[in-house]
């Protein structure tokens, strides 16, 4: 295996930012919303914060990534610490627990929209080719990171967002059997990858949200 280093470098360089945004904005989000619903679990261990280093979790948000990045591969993922939510402090809590959910959610497609913002802007501000290639290859990175990191938290898997808003809907009894496969998640989600669901699913439903927003805002 031979490591382009310099490759290695400019990778990390331009991935740092979005990835670090993208995986802990929205435990912020979640904490936000669960603040606003009554449980005031977050607001007590000081997870409210928009600060990223409040949110970091030193192997999913740096090793993992960092790792995938210095790899051959074409699969990048990552996770923050989670915000530390109790849902029988919510004011309703089978409701609100899906609202918390679908903030975390909207705060990645949020962010998609701003990075693609910030790639119109740098696209017309700047003229220096090289600070042209590097900043608009972070902005594309923002986009793409966040919609892969929204469309994998939609699968219907505790403790995915998907899962939660899932079990919101589902009677008690549907929502506690969802709930036992929880510790099994990941390793569905890895044979789901691995068996085509990245390449036949997650790819074409992120070039659709890619194309929407080129539309509107590129």
């Amino acid at each position: 295996m031979e490591f382009d280093f310099n490759k290695i470098i400019y990778e990390m360089a331009i991935f740092s930012l979005p990835i670090l945004f993208a995986l802990t904005i929205r435990e912020a989000a979640h904490a936000r919303m669960a603040d606003k619903l009554g449980d005031t679990s977050a607001r007590a261990a000081g997870r409210l914060s928009l600060n990223p280093l409040v949110h970091i979790d030193p192997v999913g948000t740096i090793l993992i990534p960092l790792l995938m990045i210095a790899l051959p591969s074409n699969f990048l993922f990552g996770w923050a610490k989670p915000a530390p939510i109790s849902e029988s402090h919510l004011n309703n809590p089978r409701r609100d627990i899906a609202y918390v959910a679908s903030a975390g959610l909207l705060a990645n497609f949020a962010m998609a929209i701003l990075w693609m913002i910030a790639l119109k802007i740098v696209t017309v501000t700047i003229s220096d080719p090289a600070l042209l290639k590097g900043f608009s290859d972070m902005a594309e990175v923002g986009v793409w990171f966040n919609l892969f990191i929204m469309v994998i938290n939609f699968l219907p898997l505790p403790p995915f967002d998907g899962g939660r808003i899932l079990s919101s809907f589902l009677s008690p009894s549907a929502a506690d059997k969802l709930a036992k496969v929880e510790p099994y998640s990941f390793f569905i989600l890895l044979g789901f990858i691995f068996l085509g669901g990245f390449e036949y699913f997650i790819l074409p439903l992120l070039s659709v949200f890619v194309a929407l927003l080129t539309a509107i805002f590129m």
